[in-house]
């Protein structure tokens, strides 16, 4: 089981989940602090740990390692890879496990990640029910492969963000995650920002604007 920071909600009962997957050599102590700057009293959230040591760092964690002249742009061979596949069902399981545990559905749980997390998001994430996805500085496992996968069978919106200046994972993958998923038929709100391989206040506020929407629309079925 992935090992996991969880914070209460601050009005008690929870209305919602909000998951978020940090990306390759950080941790789920990295990422926890968004909750902090998330207005979102009624929602519990959930940090989980990548299953892996990242090699380079002793605190950091990762989902897989990239292959040797890994490109973001296209690598179908990768899908397969050992580590992704194992952490692909460590994933699942655990994500699975969450309604039990919390009492909270997938269909009022939001799923996110940034960069490896962001694809962890979208590999995961389109084949469970939540509510919505949000991937921020992504990109696709094996994008040659996603595009002829079948549409996914469950609903959402999917929230995307991505840098200009991005050098760690090209602004070019964040179109290409786009416009792969609007050929399956997926919702898509897209915004590229003038900054780099981050998080910044403005994606905050891109964040927060699209959860009340989607609890505004969850809550009026």
């Amino acid at each position: 089981m992935l090992q996991t920071i969880s914070i209460p909600p601050r009005n008690g009962q929870a209305k919602g989940l909000l998951i978020v997957l940090h990306g390759w050599g950080a941790n789920a102590q990295d990422v926890a602090a968004l909750a902090s700057f998330l207005d979102l009293p009624d929602y519990q959230f959930m940090f989980p740990n990548a299953p892996f040591p990242f090699p380079y760092a002793a605190t950091g964690r990762a989902w897989y390692n990239f292959p040797e002249n890994y490109s973001f742009l296209s690598h179908p061979d990768f899908y397969d890879q050992l580590d992704l596949t194992e952490s692909r069902t460590q994933l699942t399981n655990w994500l699975m496990s969450l309604e039990g545990d919390t009492g909270i559905p997938l269909s009022r749980t939001i799923l996110s990640g940034f960069s490896q997390g962001g694809a962890m998001t979208l590999d995961v994430g389109l084949h469970l029910p939540f509510a919505a996805l949000m991937v921020l500085s992504g990109y696709l496992h094996a994008p040659t492969r996603f595009t002829q996968q079948k549409k996914p069978d469950a609903f959402r919106n999917v929230l995307l963000v991505h840098g200009r200046q991005d050098r760690v994972v090209p602004l070019q993958a964040a179109y290409q995650a786009r416009d792969s998923l609007l050929g399956l038929g997926v919702p898509v709100q897209f915004h590229e920002l003038d900054m780099g391989h981050e998080i910044q206040p403005v994606v905050l506020s891109l964040m927060q604007r699209f959860i009340e929407e989607g609890l505004f629309q969850s809550d009026s079925l």
